[in-house]
C-alpha cells in the first residue's frame, strides 16, 4: 500500500469525513484487497457513519487474516456490540483477553457489555481490574463506579469518584454528563447538579442535562427551577423527542404532586406511560397518586406491579435476596447473647460527649423528622443515612468471619482502629464541626446494635416507633435504593414479617446489651412536638430544645435531604399520616396476625391507633 494513500484516508478520518474515506478506501482496495491496513481503515471509516453491520464482517475477515491479534478481536467485538450482539460480542472479548491480558480496552469494553447484560458483578470485577491497571482514567473510574452501583456496592463507587474534582475541567461532555448520572446513583446529589449546571451553561438545549437537572432541582426542593428547566422539553416535536417528553411527564408529575394537584399528576402519567418495560418508578408515582385520590384499589394495583418488575431489576443484582428461602429481611448482622456479652472485655471508650447520638427505626417509623429536629440544634450534627456499620461489619468479616458471631474477640486495638476508621467514613460526607456531637440517623442501624455498642458503650440511642401497620404501607409505597430492603417490600406479607424479624432481634439485643435508650413515639411527636422535643433534649443532656422546633425551616435551608421524605420533612409536623392504613384496611387485615407480637409490645391497638 501506497503511504500516500494511508495518510490521505487517516487525514479524512480525523477531518471528520468518514464518507471520503470509505471511498478511498474502497479505491485503494481494488489493487490490493487484502491489505489489512486499508480493510482496518474501511471498517472504520464505516463504524463512524453508524453502519455497524456493513463494518461487521470486515472486522471478522481481519480476525481471520491476524488471528493473534488481541487488538482485532477486540475491534470486531465492538461491532458485535453495535449491532446487538453481545454473547458473540463476549465471546469475542474474551478471545482478545486471552491474547493479551494487559488489553485494558478490551477488559473495559467487555465490562461495559456486561452490564448491558445486567450481569453486575462480573462487569464490576472486570471494571476495577482495568482502573487498577490504568488509575488515572476517569473514563475507566466512571464505568467501574456505575457497575459498584449497579452491584450495591456504594462505597466502592464513593473510593472511585472520591478525587473526581482533580480531574476537572473535563474537556468532555460526554463522559461529564455520564459523571453526573454515577454520581445521583450514588446519592451525591449536590456534586451531580454542579456537574449539570456546568453543562447547561454550555448545552442549553441539551434534552438529558435538562431533564436531569430538572430531577436535581425537585430533590432539592427548587420547584420552580424543575418546572422552568422541563417546560422547554414538553413542546411537540420529530418522534425521536419521544422518550424526553415521556420523561418530562413523569417530572411534572412529581411537580404537581408538590402542589398538591394529585389529579394533574394522574392525568400526566397515565397519558404518558412507562418509560419502558423496566421502568418500576412509574407505577409508584402511579401508585401515590392515586393513595392521594383516594383511590386505594387502583393504588394498590399499580403497586403490585411496581414491585413485579422492581424485583424483576433487582434480581439481576442481588440474586440471593429474591430466593425462595431469603429471609424475609435477608441482611446478616451479628448477634449477641448474654453468655457472649458476659465475656466481653471492658475497654477505653468515648464518653457520651464524645460518642455518636444513634437514631434508629424501621424505615418509615419517623426517623427522618427526628434526625431534622435534632439537627437544628445548634449543639448537634446530622448528616444524610450512610450504612457505615454495615460496612464496618463488612471489614471485620472479610478478615474473619467469625469475628462476628462473636464480637468478644475483639481487642482494644481492634476496637480503636474500627472507630477510626468510622470517623473517616464520617469525614468523607460531611465537614465535622467538632463542636457539635455527631447524629447518626440510620434506621435500619438497629440491626447492627451489637457492634455499635461495641465500639461506643456511652452512646444515646433514639428508636422511632409507628403504628406497625402505617409503617407497612408507607414502605410498601417506596423503591428503596438498597436492593435488601426492596426484596422485603416486595410482598405486603413479607414485609409484615421482615418488621416483626428486625423489630425483634433488636429487643433481644437490647435486653442483652441494655443501651442507654429513649423511644420517640411519631404518634406522640406529632400530637405534642413542644412536651417531645422537651423530653428529648433532657435525655440527650441539651439544655434549651426550642431550636429542635424550628426543623422545617432549618430543613428548607439545607441543600439537600437525601432520604425518601424530603418533601415531608420541610412542613411542620402535622398528622395527616396517622393513620393512613385504615383506608387499606382490607389489605393490611391478613398481615395482623402477623404483627400482633409487635403490636401488642408497643401498645397499639388493631382497630385504631
Amino acid at each position: 500500500m501506497i503511504p500516500a494513500q494511508t495518510a490521505q484516508i487517516a487525514a479524512a478520518l480525523q477531518a471528520g469525513e468518514p464518507g471520503r474515506a470509505e471511498q478511498l478506501s474502497r479505491a485503494a482496495l481494488i489493487e490490493s484487497p487484502q491489505d489489512e491496513n486499508l480493510l482496518f481503515l474501511l471498517a472504520i471509516s464505516l463504524h463512524f457513519q453508524e453502519r455497524a453491520q456493513e463494518a461487521l464482517p470486515i472486522y471478522e475477515e481481519l480476525t481471520r487474516l491476524q488471528p493473534g491479534s488481541s487488538e482485532y478481536w477486540n475491534n470486531y467485538a465492538t461491532a458485535l456490540v453495535g449491532a446487538g450482539e453481545l454473547d458473540a460480542a463476549l465471546a469475542a472479548y474474551s478471545r482478545a483477553l486471552e491474547l493479551n491480558p494487559d488489553n485494558t480496552l478490551a477488559r473495559s469494553q467487555m465490562g461495559t457489555t456486561l452490564m448491558q447484560k445486567r450481569d453486575y458483578l462480573a462487569a464490576r470485577d472486570l471494571l476495577l481490574d482495568a482502573v487498577e491497571k490504568q488509575p488515572e482514567s476517569l473514563r475507566l473510574r466512571v464505568d467501574a463506579a456505575r457497575a459498584c452501583c449497579f452491584s450495591q456496592d456504594y462505597e466502592g463507587a464513593s473510593d472511585l469518584l472520591r478525587h473526581w474534582r482533580h480531574s476537572v475541567p473535563l474537556n468532555d461532555d460526554q463522559l461529564q454528563l455520564e459523571l453526573a448520572q454515577v454520581l445521583i446513583q450514588n446519592n451525591e446529589i449536590p456534586d451531580a447538579t454542579d456537574l449539570l449546571e456546568d453543562l447547561f451553561d454550555r448545552l442549553p438545549g441539551h434534552p438529558e442535562v435538562r431533564l436531569q437537572l430538572a430531577h436535581m432541582y425537585e430533590r432539592r426542593n427548587r420547584l420552580d427551577d424543575a418546572a422552568a428547566m422541563v417546560s422547554p422539553l414538553m413542546q411537540v416535536g420529530p418522534a425521536s423527542a419521544a422518550i424526553h417528553r415521556n420523561k418530562g411527564a413523569h417530572v411534572q408529575a412529581t411537580l404537581a404532586m408538590r402542589a398538591k394537584e394529585p389529579a394533574a399528576a394522574r392525568d400526566l402519567l397515565e397519558a404518558a406511560g412507562p418509560e419502558s418495560d423496566a421502568d418500576y418508578n412509574h407505577y409508584f408515582q402511579l401508585g401515590s397518586v392515586y393513595d392521594k385520590l383516594g383511590d386505594t384499589r387502583a393504588a394498590m394495583d399499580a403497586l403490585r406491579v411496581a414491585h413485579q418488575r422492581e424485583a424483576a431489576e433487582r434480581r439481576h443484582d442481588s440474586p440471593e435476596f429474591f430466593a425462595p428461602d431469603a429471609a424475609a429481611m435477608p441482611v446478616k448482622a451479628p448477634r449477641v447473647t448474654a453468655e457472649q456479652f458476659a465475656r466481653w472485655p471492658r475497654y477505653i471508650a468515648p464518653d457520651m460527649q464524645d460518642s455518636p447520638i444513634f437514631v434508629v427505626g424501621f424505615p418509615r417509623s419517623g426517623t427522618t423528622l427526628l434526625e431534622q429536629m435534632l439537627d437544628a440544634h445548634p449543639g448537634l450534627q446530622s448528616m444524610d443515612e450512610n450504612p457505615f456499620f454495615n460496612r464496618l461489619s463488612g471489614i471485620l468479616g472479610n478478615h474473619d468471619q467469625r469475628i462476628l458471631g462473636d464480637l468478644s474477640v475483639l481487642r482494644q486495638y481492634d476496637c480503636d482502629e474500627l472507630r477510626k476508621r468510622y470517623n473517616t467514613m464520617v469525614g468523607q460526607r460531611i465537614q465535622r464541626d467538632w463542636n457539635t456531637r455527631l447524629v447518626d440517623k440510620n434506621p435500619l442501624n438497629m440491626l447492627w446494635l451489637p457492634i455499635m455498642y461495641r465500639l461506643f458503650p456511652a452512646s444515646k440511642f433514639i428508636l422511632a416507633v409507628r403504628h406497625p401497620c402505617d409503617v407497612i404501607l408507607s414502605c410498601y409505597m417506596q423503591s428503596f435504593r438498597s436492593s435488601a430492603l426492596a426484596a422485603a417490600c416486595s410482598t405486603l406479607e413479607r414485609l409484615a414479617h421482615a418488621y416483626v424479624q428486625v423489630m425483634q432481634s433488636w429487643l433481644n439485643d437490647v435486653e442483652v446489651l441494655q443501651p442507654s435508650l429513649l423511644v420517640s413515639r411519631y404518634e406522640d411527636l406529632v400530637d405534642d412536638p413542644v412536651q417531645q422535643a422537651s423530653r428529648i433534649a433532657q435525655f440527650l443532656e441539651l439544655g434549651d430544645a426550642s431550636p429542635m422546633l424550628q426543623f422545617d425551616q432549618h430543613a428548607r435551608n439545607k441543600a439537600y435531604i437525601g432520604t425518601p421524605s424530603y418533601a415531608q420533612v420541610i412542613e411542620p409536623v402535622n398528622r395527616k399520616a396517622v393513620g393512613r392504613w385504615q383506608k387499606y384496611r382490607r389489605e393490611m387485615e391478613p398481615l395482623l396476625p402477623i404483627l400482633e407480637p409487635m403490636l401488642r409490645h408497643w401498645g397499639y391497638d388493631a382497630t385504631g391507633s
